[in-house]
This record gives C-alpha cells, structure tokens and sequence, in this order.
C-alpha cells in the first residue's frame, strides 16, 4: 500500500500516516488480544515500500513526464506543474522532497513530477530516503510508543486513527485555504 501510494499517481487516497500508526500499535497487542505484528519485519517493509514507491513514481515522472506535459493541453495538469515548480523552487529540493513525505496526495504528486522537472536522480534519492525513513519507521515507532505506554489501546484505536487522519490531512487543507485566498487576492485586484 506504501508503493502504490508513495509511486503510483493511483494512490493518493490511500492512508498511510494512519497505516503505519495502526501497524506500530499493533505491534504491542497480546496474542489473546487477535492480532499482533512483529516490529522489525514491519519496519522494514514499510521503510522498503515507501522508498521502492517514491523513486518508482520519480522514474516514471523522468521517462514519461516530460513528453506527457508537453503534450498535454490540460489545464490542471499545467496548473499542477506550475504549483511543482513553485514548490520546489520556493523551498529548495532538498526540503521540498523531504516534507512532501508529511502531508497526503503532495507525498503522491511530488515523486513524479520531481522526476519531470528533471530534479537530479541523486538529490532526490536521498532526500527521498531520508524522508521516507523518518516518515515510515517514525510513524510506526510512534504507534509502538503509544501503544506500549497505554494499557488496552486498542479501546482507543478507531478515535486515534481518526485523530491521525484529521492531522495529516491539516497542511492540505491550509494549504488549499491559501491558493484560494491567492486566487481570491488575483482575482478582485483586476
């Protein structure tokens, strides 16, 4: 589910902040209690999943991106390129693709479109790195951590994950608020 949401343009509603949380809480459950995983197999999955993911999508960003925004007449797209560029720009690569892992859809969105705006394959790999591994195995040993130091968290396992979900979706959210306060700005100085 990392790959598919960290490298296919496909899997930008796909939860994984609250995924890795969840899979670290349940780490900690007892056997009588149903499921429980084991902590160092499921870090390095997660760890192996965002990473394979992230540098599949900014692979196929570099062989295919940039004829398909060429090409393309949409506006969306190009209004997404230009917002890419921006980003990238505005914050530098480095940064730009190391927080891009904290906030949902961008996380999706910025591999490729790194790859098509042609950012260097080692900058990018390891920032991506870096931010895949502070992002996966974080939010998985934050789920461990919490799990273990509250007895019977799973009671209290729905309400987290939605606590989760309302949190990683804060910075899209301020972020769609401010390109509609920009374009609201744009449009009454006309």
């Amino acid at each position: 589910m990392l790959f598919a949401e960290t490298g296919l343009l496909i899997g930008f509603f796909l939860p994984g902040d609250s995924l890795l949380f969840t899979a670290g809480l349940l780490c900690t459950g007892s056997a009588d209690q149903g499921v429980k995983l084991s902590l160092a197999p499921l870090l390095v999955s997660a760890a192996v999943g965002a990473l394979a993911g992230a540098q599949c999508g900014y692979l196929i960003g570099r062989k295919a991106g940039g004829a398909l925004i060429a090409r393309s007449r949409s506006r969306r797209l190009r209004e997404g390129v230009r917002r890419a560029e921006e980003l990238l720009e505005r914050y530098g690569h480095a940064k730009a693709i190391l927080l891009a892992r904290f906030v949902p859809v961008v996380r999706t969105v910025l591999n490729p479109m790194a790859g098509a705006l042609d950012v260097p394959v080692r900058t990018f790999t390891l920032w991506q790195v870096t931010g895949g591994l502070v992002w996966s195995v974080g939010l998985t040993l934050a789920g461990y951590a919490l799990g273990s130091s509250i007895p019977n968290v799973d009671r209290y396992l729905l309400p987290l994950v939605g606590l989760i979900v309302i949190v990683s979706l804060v910075p899209l959210l301020a972020e769609v608020l401010r390109a509609r306060r920009r374009a609201d700005a744009k449009g009454g100085t006309r």
